[in-house]
């Protein structure tokens, strides 16, 4: 293991018990399959934003208070 690689495994380690809730064990249990599957689910998918007209209304509201 390089130190580059070492650093870079802690680091991820440590945002995904952030992110997850993980504990560093739990981490290292996983598969790269496993990882890659619940950070998909935790992203919101290309698309899933807010449209338009709520946007316009958010923004109004703002203005308007």
């Amino acid at each position: 293991m390089t130190e580059q690689f070492g650093a870079g495994a802690a680091r991820l380690s440590g945002q995904i018990g952030l992110w997850l809730g993980w504990s560093p064990e739990r981490f290292w249990q996983a598969t790269p399959e496993e990882l890659a599957s619940v950070l998909t689910a935790a992203a919101p998918a290309a698309g899933d934003g807010i449209d338009r007209r709520t946007l316009n209304a958010l923004m109004e509201h703002e203005q308007h208070g």
